[in-house]
């Protein structure tokens, strides 16, 4: 109960981080110039770690490396590029609702890549925890329904399959960042070490991408302290409770808790944004937190 516990903390933290990325992003400022100083600036902040862990990286095995570059430059940030990317091919409620099967892809990696044993019982309640994650976005399904194009048009129009191939690959690459996080903590690697190979290798994903956006670099100071602190709320003190949580917990149950992040946004939007907290949200959540503890307490 304690992991899930710290996930949640993790997940409100990153949905507080919200409130200044999107109001960033509504200014003009691009995706990548984001990530891309949040990778910088922790790369920095971290550097201290990766320096007192030298020798463990000289003496690291060539698996770790593929690790850290599946949290860091697949999940950190390939992933969340291709799932930006995705709302200009699709319907922003469909990729949303796409999103919704990253657990599927954890598990299913999880049982692969740490053999974790999934039973009837672990899959029951995962599905009740789905469920939930899907009625705290009810209403990217009402959108999809309401949409005055047709179904075929919303689904299968020219632009779909490069949409559909962006969302599955960020679906399976945060999977995976969990997954391998997971692996890196059971191979004896501390949180911190995790974080700071973390940033390291998404900034080195990042800089192919920097190379033809020389707009990265032209923003006005104010836009550099807000990141800053978005680095702060997000980077350093959700990702080491976020961390902390994962030892605790497998990976399959850990990714079920991470879909807790939609239900904490909409309780940030209820609160700093007056916007409505629906009883099917409310309904929603719960489901998911019921589903997420009894897997947690009966170690399904």
């Amino acid at each position: 109960m304690v992991g899930i516990l710290f996930i949640m903390v993790a997940c409100a933290l990153w949905a507080l981080d919200t409130l200044i990325r999107y109001p960033l992003i509504g200014e003009g400022v691009s995706a990548l110039s984001i990530v891309f100083y949040e990778h910088l600036i922790l790369t920095i902040v971290f550097s201290i770690v990766f320096f007192k862990s030298l020798k463990k990286v000289w003496n690291a095995k060539p698996s770790h490396f593929f690790y850290f570059f599946m949290v860091g430059g697949v999940g950190s940030v390939l992933a969340t590029l291709a799932f930006t990317r995705a709302f200009v091919f699709l319907n922003p409620s469909l990729v949303i609702l796409l999103q919704k099967f990253q657990p599927v892809a954890a598990i299913a990696l999880a049982s692969w890549v740490l053999k974790e044993k999934i039973n009837k019982y672990f899959v029951f309640w995962a599905a009740i925890s789905l469920v939930g994650a899907a009625l705290i976005s009810y209403e990217d399904i009402v959108s999809l329904i309401d949409a005055p194009k047709t179904m075929g048009n919303i689904f299968f129009h020219p632009g779909a399959p490069q949409g559909y191939i962006l969302t599955i690959f960020s679906v399976i690459g945060w999977g995976a960042a969990t997954v391998f996080g997971k692996k890196l903590s059971l191979e004896g690697y501390t949180n911190e070490q995790i974080m700071s190979g973390r940033f390291l290798m998404g900034l080195v994903a990042l800089l192919p991408f920097v190379g033809f956006d020389l707009q990265v670099f032209s923003h006005p100071v104010e836009v550099y302290g807000k990141i800053s602190l978005m680095v702060f709320i997000s980077g350093v003190l959700a990702m080491y409770i976020f961390y902390q949580g994962l030892r605790k917990v497998s990976a399959r149950a850990c990714s079920l808790a991470e879909m807790f992040f939609p239900f904490m946004a909409v309780i940030v939007n209820w609160l700093f944004l007056n916007a409505t907290l629906t009883p099917i949200q409310l309904v929603g959540g719960a489901l998911l937190l019921l589903g997420s503890v009894v897997i947690q307490i009966k170690h399904y």
